[in-house]
């Protein structure tokens, strides 16, 4: 039987230990993925950092491509795009295995169904391992949307799939129909970086990011923003959509009284505990204002997430994003260099 070596994580103040196990047969339904590269989601820094919980020990890192090893009894023939999966394929998956006759899965919330499988967020048990992307392999799980990925998109770009770029594909789809609309991204780190890339694919009338960061402004100028600032207020202008990613209180609430008549906000930056916000009501039924929420993203969201990568891929130098500089032996590094320096992306490969 073939052995893993993977990244164990114990918890907040204890460093990252290389381990070696043998892989287990696989069950039904089952694909064995040989990992090539893991970039560090913030989430991730903040599970290490001690600011998020998660269940130990664990392997960090969801952000994964690779590709197929093994298949298990009955296990997909297909991935979500309709394209054959064969040995040797390098897929991309979604972030999470799930019920498909899940109440919420069949509502078209899949990331919402009881019992949801996550990877990179599972506790290591006898029964359950290499189901992060700090590992050699990853055991795909039954009914995990996957994704063929085309020779245009390296390694590194294609690991940026199953997180930020296929939540934002997501919020899009929530944001409904960006044509001739001017549109508001707040916050311009990975997540926002994407949102100004996608709205301005999208045909969006003016694309616009707020941040208190100057230097990460300057960079969502070259992934579609057109407009920058430090305060919405700097603009001069209303906004129809606005995408809210940066979490902070103050922001969302500021930034919805700069909506249009009619306008809408999506928030997906507030995956944190939070106080309650006050919101007037009287201003969001008086101006029909919209405001959705989402976490995670469904099957159809990975596919877009996809496609939208494999068009751009020669439009936005996503590359430039991550830095790649660490392999798995040098992982406490890396986290240690992300938490420190603060890139859009740590990346990690796996040999």
């Amino acid at each position: 039987m073939n052995k893993s070596t993977y990244a164990r994580f114990e918890g907040s103040g204890n460093k990252l230990e290389l381990m070696q196990d043998e892989l287990p047969e696989l069950k039904e339904g089952e694909i064995l993925v040989k990992n090539t590269f893991t970039t560090l989601c913030r989430s991730d820094l903040y599970t290490y950092q001690g600011i998020r919980k998660e269940k130990t020990p664990t392997i960090l890192g969801h952000e994964i491509t690779g590709y197929i090893v093994a298949f298990g009894p009955d296990c997909p023939k297909f991935d979500n795009r309709g394209e054959k999966l064969k040995p040797g394929d390098r897929i991309t998956w979604a972030i999470y295995a799930s019920d498909p006759e899940d109440p919420n899965s069949r509502k078209g919330f899949p990331q919402k169904a009881k019992n949801i499988f996550k990877y990179g967020h599972e506790q290591i048990t006898g029964e359950s391992n290499f189901h992060g992307g700090l590992s050699q392999f990853t055991i795909i799980r039954k009914h995990t949307p996957i994704v063929i990925l085309k020779k245009i998109v390296s390694d590194q770009v294609a690991a940026l799939i199953n997180c930020s770029v296929a939540t934002m594909a997501a919020t899009v789809r929530l944001a409904g129909d960006l044509r001739d609309k001017h549109v508001l991204i707040c916050g311009a780190g990975m997540l926002g970086i994407i949102g100004s890339a996608m709205a301005s694919t999208s045909s969006a009338k003016t694309v616009s990011s707020l941040d208190i960061d100057n230097n990460r402004l300057k960079i969502s100028k070259l992934f579609g923003s057109k407009y920058t600032g430090n305060n919405v207020n700097e603009f001069k202008r209303k906004f129809d959509i606005i995408i809210e990613t940066s979490g902070v209180p103050e922001v969302m609430t500021d930034t919805l009284q700069q909506l249009e008549i009619g306008g809408v906000a999506v928030w997906v930056g507030a995956v944190f505990p939070q106080n309650d916000l006050k919101i007037n009501a009287e201003f969001i039924v008086r101006n029909l204002i919209t405001i959705k929420g989402l976490h995670n993203y469904n099957d159809f969201d990975l596919i877009s997430a996809v496609d939208f990568i494999e068009k751009n891929i020669d439009v936005f130098d996503f590359r430039k994003l991550i830095t790649a500089d660490f392999d798995l032996q040098n992982v406490n590094q890396a986290f240690d260099f992300a938490v420190n320096q603060k890139p859009y992306r740590v990346g990690v490969f796996i040999p």
